[in-house]
């Protein structure tokens, strides 16, 4: 098959939400639909012994949580699907807003019964900045939820864009019967209790059909007509268009958990989302269709098999092909490097592929030659945009527990920065080491992978700062007043960059004021 074909059979997407909203189940039926599981896991499940594909971290398993972004690859009807299935919490929103960059159209997930919740507008506001194509799906229609046109009302309001029904809910709860494909103007009724094997659908084409009443009944028939009616009134027609350019977002009803309305969200999310599209550099617009291969790193995990402590960087393929054994260009390290082993994913099971197209998500063994947002090309000096690190605004100092294992620790620390996970920064005046974090659950996180995959102990000591920013400053003289005047409040980060830790709001208006020669900045990419 020609690169083009190969390209336009690709759909790379990520799902997110806000936690528990569902969308690591749905990722889960996903993969069943394509086949490349054949049994769903449950997140939260004392029935089901088995876990997500999804979530592969033991701090995920133990807490029914997803912390880490994971990639999936998987064949469904002719095309190749890429899922990025990224942490809900608000606290590891940092990895989330990273591989929306790698990403060409996205699925938020909404709980019916709670509707928009803060980190799905958050999230929808990066999606906005970028003009993402979305697709909304209302998940656990299985429980009592909140009133359909309610709920479209909610989502054109508070994640400001316009909204089209594509499926359609027959009741909700205990009553929940199915739904109906707008789309593919077709019903859809499901059978059985299973919540772990796809069950077969009963397709209904037309609504007007006698034999519904005899499946659902004589009054949800009438009000199925009915709302369908309404809708096609109130809601102008699915314009393709629109959803491309990021301004109408199709929305589709169901539960993950028991495989309502899936089907129909895959299947027609394969038909309208696009294929690659071109990734801005700071140099040009790199197309897909280019014939030199360019790509970037977007994530970087550590002990994705903890047995052999391999450290993974995580790149999406911008352009032309990527092959196995063929030397590239590191732009920022200026050597050329090849790869024997890279590999797709399933989550955790990795597989080493011989070549991959724009779209693809390629995993490199990393011996520490990465870090985040580097561009691998074949010779062109290119740099990607917006892969920055944000201000923490949690800070810890952090101790070794254990005098015997300190160089674990300072190895575990080392790795787990690099992924992104937190920021660590050097205090200038006393040398100890800070973590800085958006939330405490990140803190709880690099505690328990220390200890689990690295056997080292850390304790912490707070340390109570109210944010970290970035420094610069052409003017000399007023830098060098700056860090006399600062000095127990200066560090610096990973790559030597100085930070200044203010205490307060205050502190740092004041010191804004004092000093307007120099800029703070509150993003590390400047």
């Amino acid at each position: 098959m020609s690169i083009d074909g190969e390209i336009d059979r690709r759909r790379t997407f990520a799902i997110v939400s806000h936690p528990d909203a569902g969308k690591t189940t749905l990722t889960e039926k996903f993969l069943l639909f394509g086949g490349a599981i054949n049994v769903a896991g449950a997140v939260k499940s004392n029935k089901i012994k088995k876990t997500a594909a999804s979530d592969f971290m033991e701090i995920e398993r133990q807490r029914g949580i997803s912390v880490a972004t994971s990639v999936m690859g998987f064949e469904y009807r002719g095309k190749q699907v890429n899922i990025l299935d990224t942490p809900g919490h608000q606290d590891f929103a940092e990895d989330t807003y990273r591989t929306l960059t790698a990403v060409d159209s996205v699925i938020i997930v909404i709980d019916a019964a709670k509707g928009v919740e803060p980190q799905t507008k958050k999230l929808m506001s990066v999606c906005r900045m970028r003009n993402t194509p979305v697709i909304v799906f209302i998940n656990k229609l299985d429980r009592p939820a909140k009133d359909p046109f309610d709920l479209l009302d909610e989502i054109e309001e508070q994640l400001e864009i316009r909204v089209r029904p594509l499926s359609w809910p027959i009741g909700s709860g205990p009553q929940f019967k199915g739904v109906y494909d707008l789309y593919g103007e077709k019903l859809n009724l499901f059978s059985g209790q299973s919540k772990q094997k796809v069950e077969e659908a009963i397709e209904f084409r037309d609504l007007n059909n006698p034999d519904l009443e005899q499946y659902i009944g004589e009054d949800f028939s009438a009000t199925l007509r009915e709302e369908v009616e309404l809708i096609q009134g109130v809601y102008s027609k699915f314009d393709p268009h629109q959803y491309m350019q990021g301004h109408l977002a199709p929305v589709f009803f169901g539960s993950a958990l028991n495989n309502f309305g899936v089907r129909e969200l895959l299947e027609c999310f394969l038909d309208i989302s696009p294929a690659p599209q071109s990734t801005e550099a700071q140099e040009r617009h790199i197309l897909p269709g280019e014939d030199e291969f360019k790509g970037f790193v977007f994530k970087i995990h550590a002990n994705m098999d903890p047995n052999h402590r391999d450290r993974i960087a995580f790149v999406k393929v911008c352009s032309g092909v990527f092959r196995r054994n063929t030397n590239y260009l590191h732009v920022r390290a200026g050597k050329k490097m090849k790869f024997s082993s890279p590999t797709s994913f399933m989550a955790s099971r990795k597989s080493v592929v011989e070549e991959a197209y724009p779209g693809d998500i390629v995993g490199l063994h990393d011996t520490g030659n990465f870090k985040i947002g580097d561009t691998l090309t074949e010779g062109e000096n290119i740099h990607f945009k917006g892969l920055p690190s944000f201000s923490p605004e949690m800070f810890r100092y952090v101790e070794n527990a254990d005098p015997m294992r300190y160089k674990q620790l300072d190895k575990g620390l080392d790795q787990l920065m690099e992924e992104g996970v937190a920021q660590l920064f050097k205090g200038k005046n006393n040398g100890r080491k800070i973590i800085g974090t958006v939330g405490q659950l990140q803190l709880d996180v690099i505690q328990f992978r220390l200890k689990h995959e690295y056997g080292a102990s850390c304790r912490y000591e707070n340390l109570p700062m109210y944010k970290a920013c970035w420094i610069e400053s052409e003017d000399r003289e007023q830098l060098e007043d700056f860090r006399k005047r600062k000095e127990q409040a200066m560090a610096v980060d990973r790559h030597g960059r100085e930070v200044f830790l203010a205490e307060s709001p205050h502190s740092l208006k004041m010191a804004q004021e004092k000093y307007p020669n120099i800029k703070f900045h509150f993003s590390s990419e400047f």
